[in-house]
């Protein structure tokens, strides 16, 4: 048999080969910094706390760790070419659990699982030199987290957050159970002979093989652990129907779905935000509780498929305002999508669904009027329809009547087609196109009262009309070959052509005597108020919310992005104004004040989620004092902060009444 004579690769328990005395793991000055954050902490915990629960003989495998032997005199040392991210994090998790044994009082303390311990993480005959040397810029940070001899409690680093979320997660009593997990982890060590291209294998490691995506993450979640058996039954009665449903949109229906069931908006920055809800939403998946499930999966990739293409549904009423909708793409399908299957199994009659459809339509075109965005909107709707209260979720987030007709006077009319098409009830859209009364580029020829031609016109003149020519006064809707005679005609030959069309609103254009910015005005004037009556805004009290963020809706930032210090504007708790600029001083502030006016709620989301709030300083950090002798630890990072504050709010059952107004930094953050 042919082997390689410059590689060798081996299947390897990882904590014994991270414990055997030679080991010395070295980090090369090329590597990139530590870039795990708490949510990969929390999933690699939930991994060894499942492998330690399992049956005896179950392991957990992490991948492939590959090394090359160091060219230094020290030939026991193994240069680090891919691995890095993961054992620097499990060395911060032994560490977390070394110093809670060593913490037991001297009478307790399991003298031989703090030695097991130590020899992952230093050299027996020199306790001060760790296993792992990283990059030499972070090695006294990283050192001083492993070795505990922190002196810097004011700093971040990914370091110090990762570690305190092991120290916060693991009490005294897990240490147990968590280090058996850890010693069930296997990986394949791979190490490079001198002669070995390590680029080309790192490369080849990394790169070949497009990553999964959350949809295929989330298909093999759902069948793994099934048998053979189950596996074909979901497979043929669930999973195909809702590919056949989705198609190409199937990554989309998901995040969707999800963000319809949770309430929550869900990021696709870094990486894997769909199938990690999906994990969160779905935690335990046994066979029969996975029929109940996929039957509404399946159910709901039905309605995802008429939201698709509007024309499969049979209600011709509903069906054009589905149309509608996708005018403005996709973003509200999880609303719609709930609304539509409440009316499909008889929850909400025709009328109610209608009715939010217009609702959804009047947002969705008034803030596109007056250059409002509408992205992460549709998760603070679905909550509010949740407990019966869109109609004032959605006019709180309306532009007022008054902020309309000022846009609509001067600005560009967005989506032209179907506001005329809607303005002017035309049945089918495809059958006519957009008029402009006065031309994009008049010729010199042009007039608008067949006296004066285009070139008489003063500069004035020429630019006031050109302002208002992408205006609602300006546009018609005209029948295609109705468009080619008026095409760059002057207005009285258009008047002519006008009066042709069977379209009212545009045959009305006849009757006018000339064409200026005057009628330009008077007609926009006259449009403005049909589009307000059929765009109507649900009555509310106040005009709009000046761009507030809810702050269930507030956006989770890995790590301490550039201008993190400068994030929000101000704050808006239950009706007070907070001066707070970053999320660090956000945290701090709810949970002092829950702490006072709730404190029970913050017991129990602490205590559920093991911190942020502790009976003692455990380890060195960033630590506050609250009232009887209890900590709220300040070394986490931005994510986990965030993400604490919007759960204690939760929990005290305050979410709805607490909103963010992000500072220019914070929107281009």
């Amino acid at each position: 048999m042919a082997t390689a004579t410059n590689i060798d690769a081996t299947a390897v328990n990882t904590i014994r080969w991270l414990s055997a005395a030679e080991t010395t793991i070295v980090v090369p000055v090329y590597q990139r910094q530590y870039r795990w954050d708490i949510g990969g902490c929390e999933q690699l915990l939930a991994d060894v706390r499942s492998v330690a629960d399992a049956a005896d003989r179950h392991t957990h495998f992490i991948g492939s760790i590959l090394s090359t032997g160091s060219d230094t005199a020290d030939h026991n040392e193994l240069v680090l070419i891919d691995g890095q991210q993961r054992i620097t994090t499990l060395m911060l998790l032994v560490a977390a659990l070394h110093h809670t044994v060593l913490q037991e009082p001297e009478g307790t303390r399991d003298r031989n699982l703090a030695a097991e311990l130590s020899q992952v993480l230093v050299h027996a005959d020199d306790p001060s030199r760790t296993k792992l040397r990283p990059h030499r810029a972070w090695a006294h940070t990283f050192e001083s987290v492993v070795l505990d001899r922190r002196d810097d409690e004011q700093r971040d680093s990914r370091f110090d957050d990762n570690y305190a979320f092991f120290r916060s997660q693991v009490p005294a009593d897990e240490v147990p159970r968590v280090w058996a997990g850890l010693r069930r982890l296997e990986h394949v060590a791979i190490t490079l002979g001198p002669d070995a291209n390590a680029q080309q294998i790192f490369e080849s490691l990394n790169s070949t093989g497009a990553p999964l995506l959350d949809h295929e993450l989330i298909h093999n979640y759902v069948l793994m652990g099934l048998s053979h058996a189950e596996q074909t039954e979901i497979e043929r009665d669930f999973w195909l129907p809702i590919e056949l449903n989705t198609g190409e949109a199937i990554a989309s229906f998901w995040r969707h779905y999800l963000m319809m069931t949770t309430g929550r908006e869900i990021d696709l920055q870094g990486g894997r935000g769909v199938y990690d809800a999906f994990r969160h939403e779905f935690p335990r998946l046994d066979i029969s509780t996975l029929r109940i499930h996929a039957a509404e999966w399946s159910a709901f990739s039905a309605v995802y498929r008429t939201l698709l293409d509007p024309t499969s549904e049979a209600d011709v009423a509903v069906a054009r305002h589905l149309a509608h909708i996708n005018v403005f793409g996709r973003g509200m399908y999880p609303l719609v999508m709930r609304a539509y299957r409440d009316h499909e199994i008889a929850l909400t009659d025709r009328a109610a669904l209608i009715a939010t459809l217009e609702q959804v339509q009047s947002l969705l075109v008034r803030r596109t009027v007056v250059g409002l965005p509408s992205e992460r909107l549709v998760a603070r709707l679905c909550r509010a329809r949740a407990l019966g209260q869109l109609a004032g979720a959605i006019a709180r987030i309306t532009p007022s009547d008054e902020r309309v007709r000022v846009a609509l006077k001067y600005g560009a009319l967005p989506h032209p087609a179907y506001i005329l098409g809607r303005l002017a009830d035309v049945a089918n859209p495809a059958d006519v196109g957009v008029e402009h009364v006065f031309p994009l580029t008049p010729g010199d020829a042009w007039s608008g009262d067949g006296v004066r031609a285009w070139a008489d016109y003063s500069d004035d003149e020429q630019n006031s009309h050109r302002a208002l020519v992408e205006s609602l006064g300006n546009l018609a809707l005209l029948e295609h070959p109705l468009a080619e005679r008026a095409f760059d005609a002057s207005f009285p030959q258009k008047r002519a052509v006008y009066a042709a069309s069977a379209i009212a609103l545009t045959r009305e254009l006849a009757d006018t005597s000339a064409w200026a910015t005057s009628a330009i005005a008077e007609r926009t004037a006259k449009l403005t108020a049909e589009f307000l009556r059929l765009w109507v805004r649900p009555a509310a009290v106040g005009i709009d919310d000046d761009g507030l963020t809810p702050i269930l809706d507030a956006q989770q930032r890995r790590g301490w992005p550039r201008g993190w210090e400068r994030e929000f504007e101000y704050v808006e708790y239950r009706g007070e104004h907070w001066e707070v600029p970053d999320i660090k001083y956000l945290f701090d502030r709810v949970f002092k004040r829950l702490w006072a006016d709730s404190r029970a709620d913050v017991v129990a989301f602490s205590a559920r989620r093991g911190g942020p709030i502790f009976e003692a300083t455990a380890w060195n950090g960033q630590w506050h004092e609250l009232a009887d002798d209890r900590y709220l630890y300040m070394g986490w990072d931005s994510k986990y902060m965030l993400s604490a504050v919007q759960g204690v709010l939760e929990e005290a059952g305050i979410a709805s009444e607490v909103s963010v107004k992000y500072s220019y930094i914070g929107d281009a953050m």
